[in-house]
């Protein structure tokens, strides 16, 4: 009789697998799911960072300033922003995005040079401080804006070399010299962002079509100028010896790594409960922002990173999936490209976290804490929500819908059909 349930049981489990796969397929077959798995997965991704923030700060923020939510409520403030950005890019035509390619890159390669000959300026409202430029009370990153004008630019420049870029001369002036240019400007100071640049260039290279034996010849160049970098600063070579053995250097440039490695280690499978962290009393320093992971590792355990990985993974399949499925060609390139620009930011915080590669001090997108980062990626996953509704399927779903004037207004207008 045991037997016999158990056989019943065996085909039941057997029967709902594939019942299951099919629904999944079901769902994924549906004209606008790109759309919704990219909004779930970014609105979960940043509600975890906005808690995180929270909870990693508010030790600091209550002595400092009195108040446990001042972190949080500026925090706040840029996701606000950063939704308006949302918004508005998801809004805008693939065309615009063409015209505001070229203005962006002149804007950032003029400010990484500002930075670079001005770096300590303090005037009034208006100042500078290594990475950042301050302008009253705001203070932002060029850098950040430098990645989104190497996406749309570098995009433009190969749709409009379509199969020329099978030529070495063709994709050397000018697109090789300006981008490497670009990249070293923001690179002599913000080496993280840099190597997220190249990744973001090497993708779009690889999603064009470029030869392979291209690709070899520019990861060679790169990992030579990446060395001489690293070994131009003293704090950047400080970085890689605590590296290779953090536990000789635990009580100076190796404290953070061995702060960050007890902080996972304390928190288990489980975690030691949300708000609960010891090593943001002063312990584990940016546990706020380049540490985060940490500190959420400590708080909420392996559990709790692993949904973390499962949102990013989601996301990273939702970008490929509006690259595949767009039938214009920029729109593709400009899809990979962001995809490779989050899953590279997210590869280099968390390797550095965990000890696989050296740390460079990057935020992990969407849930580290600084304003310029948070808003300048929600405008990227705004840009690509506007190509997911212009899916041709999703495109035609929502024409068949006739959305009233005030929702297209309010939302977001019709996608164009076809091309």
């Amino acid at each position: 009789m045991a037997e016999s349930r158990t056989a019943e049981k065996s085909k039941t489990d057997t029967r709902s697998a594939p019942a299951e796969a099919g629904a999944l397929r079901s769902l994924l077959a549906k004209p606008l799911a790109s759309y919704y798995l990219l909004l779930t997965s970014a609105a979960l991704l940043l509600s975890i960072g906005l808690a995180m923030v929270f909870s990693s700060t508010m030790v600091r923020a209550y002595a400092e300033y009195g108040n446990p939510y001042t972190a949080i409520a500026l925090q706040a403030t840029w996701a606000l922003i950063g939704l308006v950005a949302f918004w508005i890019a998801q809004r805008l035509p693939a065309s615009t995005y063409r015209s505001l390619g070229r203005p962006l890159l002149v804007l950032s390669l003029l400010l990484g040079l500002f930075l670079f000959f001005f770096p300590d300026i303090q005037g009034g409202a208006f100042g500078t401080d290594d990475l950042w430029i301050h302008i009253g009370p705001v203070q932002f990153q060029p850098a950040e804006i430098a990645k989104f004008a190497l996406l749309l630019w570098a995009s433009d420049a190969l749709v409009r070399l379509d199969d020329r870029i099978v030529s070495w001369k063709e994709l050397a002036m000018p697109l090789f010299p300006v981008a490497a240019f670009l990249m070293l400007a923001v690179g002599i100071k913000d080496l993280g962002t840099m190597l997220i640049m190249v990744s973001i260039f090497a993708g779009l290279l690889w999603a064009s079509g470029v030869p392979a034996r291209f690709l070899g010849i520019l990861a060679a160049v790169g990992i030579a100028a990446v060395a001489v970098l690293v070994s131009l600063q003293g704090h950047r070579t400080e970085r890689f010896q605590s590296f290779v053995d953090p536990e000789k250097y635990s009580d100076t440039i190796g404290y953070q790594a061995i702060q960050g490695y007890y902080a996972i280690a304390d928190g288990g499978w489980l975690g030691v409960g949300l708000g609960e962290s010891r090593q943001k009393w002063n312990w584990l320093p940016n546990g706020h922002n380049d540490f985060i992971l940490a500190l959420i590792a400590e708080e909420l355990g392996v559990v709790g990173c692993l949904v973390i990985l499962g949102l990013f993974g989601v996301f990273l399949y939702t970008g490929f999936r509006i690259a595949r499925r767009s039938e214009n060609r920029f729109r593709s390139l400009v899809a990979s490209g962001v995809t490779i620009w989050i899953a590279a930011q997210a590869f280099i915080n968390i390797g550095g976290v965990i000890g696989l590669i050296p740390m460079t001090g990057v935020p992990l997108p969407f849930i580290s804490d600084g304003g310029t980062a948070l808003v300048v990626i929600l405008a990227a996953v705004g840009m690509l929500a506007g190509f997911a509704r212009a899916e041709p399927d999703a495109a035609r779903v929502l024409h068949a819908r006739n959305p009233s004037r005030w929702s297209r207004l309010l939302w977001a207008p019709l996608p164009p059909l076809g091309k």
